[in-house]
């Protein structure tokens, strides 16, 4: 009574046959083709990773990470700047607290008097009043910064009983009111350009001017940089970086005027090239003051970028340059 499955089937239905036959073969292809994939997948990666370890010899940095903090910190920046332009504040005095912290760190590593607490202090005061006060109480509260930097340091002078020379004391106070001016005082010219009508789009104007700048003179010196431009300074930099990032602060000056801003091409290019000037100051500016201290960066907070003051050196300074191109440009936008 019991059939065999193979009289059961229909005469001519050859498919189940096939399907059996060709099992084996299919499988065997899917496993030889995962294989080349994996093959492919593995080759890519080790050239990647071969490449990625010769940028990382010539620069001593981790690109693909540094790449990837860096988006992550313009994309907050970005959006706060956008949304709630205010909240931008708060992330000003975070970064500005701890670019204080590190740079009298710095300081303290090259036989420096620093007092922490203070710094913070007047970090707080200054960049807050020129967020929420008038100009003319900005510039009091920046003054009044100063002198409780300078009065605390004298004081814990004398109450140390070091004995310390005379000339290292009026170092220790130099270097006291410098942290003042380099990191809050700077910082707080973006804070008095975000109370701007419309301030929040120079903002980001500037600082992506400033950050296009940067890549630009890093892709440009990695492909084709041979003649150093500073060596004594700044051993990687060199003049064909510096031409990638004129084109490049240039161009984006330009788009981002028109489009942005609302303001003529002219006065992009103008914008672009002010803020390459003041960038690329400040960047050799901190470059000489690390120079100074016998470091290579101002702290390792940063993976691959270093410290947060060496994301900063361009960018402090073109806060002022691009505060008075608002003020010179403003009536265009009006117009």
């Amino acid at each position: 009574m019991t059939a065999d499955r193979s009289e059961a089937r229909v005469p001519g239905d050859s498919a189940g046959d096939a399907t059996e036959d060709a099992g084996p073969g299919f499988q065997t292809q899917m496993r030889t083709a995962r294989t080349e994939f994996e093959q492919h997948v593995a080759h890519a990666r080790a050239e990647f990773e071969e490449a990625n370890e010769r940028i990382k010899k010539r620069t001593g940095r981790d690109l693909i990470l540094a790449i990837l903090i860096g988006v992550g910190i313009g994309a907050v920046a970005l959006l706060s700047l956008i949304f709630i332009k205010w909240a931008f504040v708060f992330l000003a005095l975070g970064v500005v607290v701890l670019g204080v912290v590190e740079f009298s760190r710095a300081l303290a590593g090259s036989d420096r008097r620093i007092d922490l607490a203070p710094q913070i202090v007047a970090a707080v005061v200054v960049l807050l009043s020129g967020a929420f006060l008038e100009l003319w109480l900005h510039w009091v509260a920046l003054f009044a910064a100063l002198a409780f930097v300078v009065v605390w340091r004298l004081i814990a002078q004398m109450a140390a009983a070091e004995g310390r020379p005379y000339t290292a004391v009026t170092s220790d106070v130099l270097a006291s009111t410098f942290v003042v001016f380099y990191v809050p005082f700077l910082a707080s010219m973006a804070m008095v350009l975000l109370r701007q009508d419309g301030g929040e789009w120079w903002i980001i104007a500037f600082i992506a001017v400033a950050v296009v700048a940067d890549t630009a003179a890093y892709a440009a010196g990695l492909t084709f940089g041979k003649h150093p431009m500073a060596p004594r300074i700044s051993p990687n930099k060199t003049w064909e970086g510096f031409a990638g990032a004129v084109v490049g602060a240039v161009a984006a000056g330009i788009l981002l005027g028109i489009f942005l801003l609302g303001v003529p091409w002219w006065a992009g290019a103008i914008l672009g090239a002010v803020i390459l000037g003041t960038a690329t100051t400040g960047d050799l500016g901190e470059s000489m003051v690390k120079r100074d201290l016998g470091i290579k960066d101002m702290s390792s907070w940063l993976p691959g970028h270093g410290g947060v003051l060496d994301r900063l050196d361009s960018i402090l300074p073109s806060a002022t340059a691009a505060l008075a191109l608002y003020y010179l440009f403003a009536p265009l936008v009006a117009a």
